[in-house]
């Protein structure tokens, strides 16, 4: 994708200038919410529990205690939140170890941004010890901070995470563009008052009013986010 790219800071007639961009992670820039289903999957099924295709729609992007708690809760799994929690951790772990494909668009996104110095922050609902793993193949240099969803007392859909990226990287919300994958992960970054671009992975997303959605990220670049502040 090439164009001209305006000064990053730069004010227009229509709006002003964007500030920073803050990029959910499972589904938006890695290609992993499949492993968390397949995490999932194995791990009830050692349990003795078959998972209903149906509920990967309910727990995709969200906290991992609100997915762990709904799995135990339809399986009736003999099971606490906190035991499943590691085991699932350390199941998508070990696939992470094996496998770690990007989205289409992200490697060259991430190239952009950074060589035109746009602050960005990585916010996501999954675990500290899971974000590491992933920044050590996608570069951790990219981002000025990261967000964990195990680091904050609530996470998505809450806005919490989002309004801390924001105030870590001395950004106002509304000049934030947030690109996010799933509804609970937009619902968050809407409630913060960012602007959105939704990358639909697992479900659907509609458009509307303030909202944009795109089928994958090689349709994103600095001046298509630098445009969603004139909104």
């Amino acid at each position: 994708m090439t164009s001209t790219v305006p000064a990053l800071g730069t004010r227009t007639a229509e709006g002003s200038a964007l500030q920073a961009v803050l990029l959910d992670m499972d589904g938006t820039l890695v290609d992993t919410e499949g492993f968390w289903w397949d995490a999932e999957v194995e791990v009830f099924a050692r349990l003795g529990h078959t998972l209903d295709e149906a509920w990967r729609d309910v727990v995709v992007g969200g906290p991992m205690t609100r997915s762990a708690g709904f799995l135990i809760e339809s399986t009736g799994a003999d099971i606490t939140v906190g035991e499943l929690t590691v085991l699932l951790n350390d199941s998508f772990e070990d696939r992470i170890s094996r496998s770690l494909p990007l989205m289409p668009g992200a490697a060259r996104l991430l190239g952009e941004l950074a060589a035109h110095d746009v602050p960005m922050a990585l916010v996501s609902a999954s675990h500290r010890r899971i974000i590491d793993r992933v920044l050590a193949s996608i570069g951790a240099h990219h981002f000025s901070l990261t967000v964990a969803g195990d680091e904050v007392p609530r996470t998505k859909p809450h806005p919490d995470p989002y309004l801390l990226a924001a105030s870590g990287l001395g950004a106002e919300p509304a000049r934030c563009a947030v690109i996010e994958d799933t509804a609970t992960g937009v619902a968050a970054a809407e409630a913060a008052g960012c602007r959105v671009v939704a990358v639909p992975s697992v479900a659907p997303i509609p458009a509307v009013t303030g909202r944009t959605v795109v089928p994958s990220l090689e349709h994103v670049n600095l001046p298509f986010l630098q445009g969603l502040m004139t909104l």
